[in-house]
C-alpha cells in the first residue's frame, strides 16, 4: 500500500476539499496523512477515515507564520515514511519539493488556485514578487500535478510547459441522506471564505435594498473589515455572521436557504478564472444562485442553467438580481430544477474516478 502526505497551511476541521480527496484515496488502496496547521485557536480534531497531523506554531501571521511552518513542515516530512509527497497550493512547496529530493521520493503539486494571482499576493509588491520567484523556481520542477479547472491548466502550460491534469473539486452527492430541517425564516447564503476580493464591499450595502437577511458561514483576512461594513451601513439586523462551521453542520444549513452567492472582484486571474468551491455547494443544495459573468462560471452555466449571471458587482447591480431571484417565482423554479438535474453529473462521486487514477498512474 503506497503511502501520500498532504501538505496545507489550512485548518483541517473545516477544508472541506481535502477531506473529500484523501478519503477518496484512503478507500482506494492509499495509506494517506493529512498534515496542516495548530494554532492557538484550534479546536479538536474531527475524525477522519485518514490519519491527520498538526504541526504547532508560535506566529500565526505574516511571513513569519510561512517561515516556522516551512521549516518545522519540512523536518517532519524528511523524518516521514512515505512514498510520496503532494504539495498543497504554491505555500508548502518548499519543503515539499526538499525533503523529496533529499529522501528521493515522488513530489506532486495540487494547484488549488493560481496562488500569484490571489487578490492579497497582487496588491502586495514585495510578496508578489516572492511568490513569483517561488512558483518560477518550483514548479517546474514538478514532474507531476494536478489542478481545478482548464484555465490554471493552461496557464501553467504557457509559463512551465506542464501537462496538469483537471480534477474538479465537486462536492460528495449526499445530501439525500441528511435530515434536513427547513428554516421558518428566508435568507439568502454566503458561504466559504471572507477574504479581500470576495466583493463584500459591495454585497453589504446591496442589502439595504433587499427585504431579506443574509447568512454569511466563513472567517477569513476580511472578517473584521465585514464587521465594519455591517455596522456603517446599520445592517447589524440584516446580515448576520456566523463563523466558521464544520462541514457537516453547513451540509444541513445550506439546503435551508433561498438561494447562494457567489462573486469575485474581477482583479486578478485567479478571480476572474476561478471555479468556487461554493459554487457547486450550492448547486448539490438544490439552491439557485447569484454569479458572476466570469469564463468557468459562464461554461457551466450555459450546460446547466443553475445560476442567475451578473456583469458586475455594484450594489445595485446585485441588489437587482437578488430582488429578481426572490421575487420571480418561474425564474426561481426553473433554476431550481436545474440544479436537481445538475448535481447527478456535478459530484465527487463521478469526478474521484480521475484522481484515483492519476495517483494509480503515478506509481506504475
Amino acid at each position: 500500500m503506497q503511502k501520500i502526505i498532504f501538505t496545507v497551511t489550512n485548518d483541517l476541521n473545516y477544508d472541506q476539499r481535502m477531506q473529500r480527496i484523501c478519503s477518496s484515496l484512503q478507500h482506494n488502496g492509499f495509506e494517506v496523512l493529512l498534515v496542516g496547521v495548530k494554532r492557538k485557536k484550534s479546536q479538536e480534531l474531527s475524525h477522519q477515515v485518514f490519519r491527520q497531523k498538526r504541526i504547532s506554531i508560535f506566529f500565526e501571521k505574516s511571513f513569519l507564520f510561512y517561515a516556522e511552518y516551512n521549516i518545522k513542515l519540512f523536518f517532519f516530512l524528511l523524518f516521514s515514511k512515505t512514498d510520496a509527497i503532494c504539495a498543497i497550493d504554491l505555500d508548502t512547496i518548499i519543503p515539499c519539493y526538499l525533503a523529496s529530493k533529499f529522501k528521493k521520493i515522488i513530489r506532486v503539486y495540487d494547484a488549488h488556485e493560481l496562488f500569484t494571482e490571489l487578490n492579497e499576493v497582487i496588491n502586495n509588491k514585495p510578496v508578489k514578487w516572492f511568490w513569483t520567484k517561488v512558483e518560477q523556481f518550483f514548479v517546474p520542477k514538478f514532474l507531476y500535478g494536478y489542478t481545478v479547472n482548464e484555465f490554471i491548466k493552461e496557464e501553467f502550460r504557457r509559463r512551465y510547459q506542464s501537462n496538469f491534469a483537471v480534477i474538479r473539486n465537486l462536492p460528495v452527492r449526499n445530501l439525500e441522506n441528511l435530515q434536513v430541517e427547513k428554516s421558518n425564516e428566508k435568507f439568502i447564503i454566503y458561504q466559504g471564505s471572507v477574504n479581500y476580493g470576495r466583493g463584500f464591499e459591495q454585497l453589504i450595502p446591496a442589502m439595504k435594498n433587499v427585504n431579506c437577511k443574509l447568512h454569511i458561514y466563513g472567517v477569513g483576512n476580511y472578517f473584521n473589515q465585514v464587521k465594519d461594513l455591517i455596522r456603517d451601513n446599520n445592517l447589524e439586523e440584516k446580515v448576520i455572521l456566523f463563523g466558521a462551521i464544520l462541514s457537516n453542520g453547513l451540509k444541513n444549513i445550506t439546503p435551508t436557504a433561498k438561494f447562494g452567492i457567489t462573486i469575485f472582484e474581477r482583479e486578478g486571474l485567479n478571480q476572474y478564472y476561478s471555479l468556487a468551491n461554493r459554487f457547486f455547494d450550492y448547486i448539490m443544495a438544490k439552491i439557485p444562485q447569484i454569479c458572476v459573468n466570469y469564463p468557468e462560471y459562464k461554461k457551466i452555466n450555459d450546460e446547466y442553467n443553475i445560476a442567475l449571471l451578473v456583469e458586475d458587482i455594484k450594489p445595485e447591480t446585485l441588489s437587482k438580481a437578488m430582488n429578481e431571484l426572490l421575487n420571480n417565482e418561474e425564474l426561481y423554479s426553473q433554476l431550481k430544477a436545474n440544479c436537481l438535474k445538475a448535481r447527478t453529473e456535478l459530484n465527487w462521486q463521478h469526478e474521484e474516478k480521475k484522481l484515483i487514477q492519476y495517483w494509480k498512474s503515478i506509481f506504475i
